[in-house]
């Protein structure tokens, strides 16, 4: 039985790593290479099928010097997407942390229907709330500006669920015993709390920065000018005379992703088997 467990979750993490791997393997192949293998792809007029290659015929960094290097719009588009989601990771978690504090620890009048309030612009997609967004950021002054995006991100509700679930494990004689020492709830969240649901920050930062590194509607619809739009808007735009850089860039991409989940993997496994949350 064990061993039969192992090989299931052996073939899963096989089909779940295949894309990866092809897109690093392709990223290393010529265009030519490449478009005689995905050539095909879009026409009604054959009926070949894609050429599925692990092993490029001549390994080439060809589309990584475009990208970088010779076409420099798609670094540009790249630190677009640093600009926009690291101000809402690290806004949204500061956000989060206070109201979390706030609403798993202290006691205020309304305190529980403000946060069924919050649960329910959470259960809300996208979709219901996009223009309500789109007529506030236009009454703003802020369409085609990062701040349309940014804004509401830092002040979404997911972080302040989260975040409450671990608020509300902290033991209530903890702060009873930092009031007899004169602390204040400032001093009690910045000392006892932060320190105590570091693995629910480490779990909120890496799926906030999941979500929104590869958002794509709120940038179409908020960000006319295609020189404010992150990589992710391009690679959702996956065209057939750029299929190489499509496959470098992506790369590249993902990079960030994958240190972000390296450096905390031990905190969001924690926190995410502590918070509740299954996928």
């Amino acid at each position: 039985m064990p061993l039969l467990r192992t090989l299931l979750l052996a073939a899963v993490a096989a089909a779940l790593l295949m894309p990866v791997i092809l897109t690093v393997v392709n990223s290393l192949m010529t265009e030519r290479e490449i478009l005689s293998n995905y050539g095909m792809l879009g026409r009604t007029d054959t009926s070949d099928f894609v050429n599925l290659k692990w092993i490029p015929d001549w390994v080439s960094f060809v589309q990584y010097f475009n990208v970088l290097i010779a076409s420099p719009q798609f670094l540009y588009m790249f630190w677009n997407s640093v600009m926009m989601v690291l101000p809402i990771v690290a806004g949204q978690t500061a956000v989060a942390a206070m109201a979390a504090f706030a609403f798993g620890k202290l006691r205020f009048p309304g305190r529980e229907p403000l946060f069924f309030l919050y649960l329910i612009t959470m259960m809300m997609p996208f979709q219901v709330t996009l223009v309500p967004n789109y007529i506030m950021a236009d009454r703003l002054g802020l369409l085609n500006s990062p701040s349309a995006i940014i804004l509401p991100g830092v002040f979404a509700a997911f972080g302040v669920f989260l975040l409450r679930q671990f608020m509300l494990q902290i033991p209530g004689s903890y702060m009873e015993a930092a009031k007899m020492d004169g602390a204040g709830y400032l001093r009690i969240f910045i000392s006892i709390a932060l320190p105590m649901v570091k693995p629910g920050i480490a779990a909120l930062v890496v799926l906030l920065f999941a979500d929104y590194w590869n958002m794509v509607e709120q940038p179409l619809i908020f960000l006319q000018n295609a020189e404010l739009q992150p990589l992710s808007v391009f690679l959702s735009r996956l065209q057939k005379e750029a299929f190489g850089v499509s496959f470098a860039a992506s790369v590249i991409y993902m990079i960030p992703m994958l240190l972000l989940f390296m450096t905390a993997e031990k905190y969001f496994i924690e926190g995410i088997q502590l918070s509740g949350i299954k996928g």
